[in-house]
């Protein structure tokens, strides 16, 4: 009996921020078009819930990375985190409590786990009032002033850690699983 596909959330690097401008209509069109299942975007920012008809998440990024390039003419890394790797980020989130905002805590999901030589060079006073934890391949990053003005920005970390990433906030990522779950 075959095994059963579940969906996975596919994170698109920079979409529809800082001039890349894809339209969430043409990417599920190019997305479905290569074969893929199930797909339903969340937000304008390069949200993707879609059931992968073979492989790892590596192959499933590159084919979404290829998919887009050949469909739309655009380069864009993409993430994919699986249900359960999702619900481990959502169970794993240091900074619970009443005084976190869902809006100020994000969430970096990097492309593969730093060093621990290079998540010791991050300054955890580069930013004061932010606080950063990393785990595993994700950064939890709580900005109380909005995170626009923090010096603790995806630039930063992705040069600081040697490897690319993409962040979400924390209702992105709770609303993103419970896509999963349905």
């Amino acid at each position: 009996m075959p095994e059963a596909r579940a969906p996975v959330a596919a994170f698109l690097r920079g979409v529809n921020v800082g001039g890349v401008k894809v339209p969430m209509g043409e990417l599920r069109a190019v997305l479905e078009d290569g074969g893929l299942e199930g797909v339903r975007t969340f937000l304008q920012s390069g949200n993707v819930i879609v059931t992968p008809v073979a492989g790892g998440a590596v192959k499933l990024s590159r084919t979404i990375e290829e998919l887009i390039e050949d469909g739309l003419g655009l380069k864009v890394r993409v993430i994919v985190r699986t249900r359960e790797e999702l619900a481990e980020v959502a169970k794993g989130n240091p900074f619970h409590g009443p005084d976190v905002e869902p809006r100020l805590l994000h969430v970096v999901f990097l492309e593969s786990e730093p060093s621990n030589d290079r998540v010791a060079r991050l300054d955890p006073n580069r930013s004061p009032s932010d606080r950063f934890e990393v785990s595993g391949r994700e950064i939890y990053a709580h900005y109380p002033g909005g995170s626009g003005r923090s010096k603790l920005d995806l630039a930063y970390f992705e040069k600081q850690l040697g490897v690319a990433g993409t962040a979400r906030n924390w209702n992105t990522v709770t609303r993103l699983l419970a896509m999963l779950d349905h």
